[in-house]
């Protein structure tokens, strides 16, 4: 694990405050974070705390660690990647992350639904096309690092202040969003309902991949956080898109974002958008909104 050795945390400098997501073994804390008095000023900082309970597995310890330093050293505005890791107790591994006012994207858009966010977030369409051009920006630098997310969705992302949006890695996720994730009896739990038809049927992914995902990420936003072919059996998913069958059309989703959408669900990879392509049209939205607002 010499990943890990350079960005190992001493314990002495956390501290764990209130559960903020908890599932069957994983659990996120607000905490905070003491400067390293050797390199910093010692300002504390406000952070998350990912780590699991003694229920965990080796094997679920593992794929927790793997997966929390997927984004390691990549520093850009829209990407939420770690401080560091604190392995003082290697079974129940502490990951630190900067703090972000609002969460989970997913759980703040439930409570934007049901309108627990107060007068503060009513989220017009302007504000989820501001959001979601964000995630684009993240995206596209973890693209241009040459590498692919392969599990974009509103879950893997973590809104602050000011509607800022930033993509974050999906460890814990299985365990925390389970409704998201379906296993097809291949004993691997997967994001069925984001997954593009080919990540599917023949586990390719690739940027198109994301893109599609991104797609099944817009439609989440515009239904504030809806569960994307509620009806659909996991089992019948992949028939079903083959078939041509998509999402349907959001309650108030414009036409244009709609259409967005669709083009992302192409069958065929080479027929979706790209990423600049999408960022460019959902800037022009974005611009186009401003003036009507």
């Amino acid at each position: 694990n010499t990943i890990i050795n350079d960005m190992l945390i001493d314990r002495k400098r956390i501290s764990i405050g209130d559960i903020v997501l908890e599932g069957t073994f994983g659990r996120i804390y607000a905490g905070t974070l003491t400067g390293d008095n050797e390199n910093e000023a010692g300002a504390d900082q406000d952070v998350f705390i990912k780590t699991v309970t003694n229920q965990a597995k080796a094997d679920q310890v593992q794929v927790f660690l793997t997966e929390s330093i997927h984004l390691k050293g990549l520093v850009h505005p829209n990407l939420h990647s770690l401080f560091g890791v604190c392995m003082e107790t290697p079974e129940q591994p502490l990951v630190v992350y900067p703090y972000m006012q609002e969460g989970n994207m997913k759980k703040f858009l439930l409570k934007c639904r049901m309108s627990e966010c107060g007068s503060r977030y009513t989220l017009n369409t302007q504000q989820l096309v501001y959001m979601a051009i964000q995630i684009i920006r993240g995206i596209q630098y973890l693209h241009r690092k040459k590498l692919i997310h392969k599990d974009l969705s509103t879950r893997n992302c973590i809104v602050g202040s000011e509607l800022v949006v930033k993509v974050t890695d999906n460890s814990l996720a299985r365990d925390l969003f389970p409704g998201d994730y379906n296993c097809l009896g291949d004993n691997e739990n997967r994001p069925i309902k984001w997954m593009a038809i080919e990540a599917l049927m023949h586990k390719r992914f690739s940027v198109a991949s994301d893109v599609w995902a991104f797609g099944v990420a817009l439609w989440e936003m515009m239904t504030l956080g809806q569960q994307p072919y509620a009806e659909v059996d996991p089992f019948e998913m992949a028939t079903y898109l083959q078939e041509g069958y998509r999402i349907a059309k959001p309650h108030n989703c414009p036409d244009e974002l709609f259409s967005l959408m669709a083009c992302c669900w192409a069958l065929t990879p080479d027929e979706r958008p790209k990423f600049s392509q999408l960022l460019t049209y959902l800037q022009n939205f974005y611009m186009a909104l401003g003036r009507y607002v």
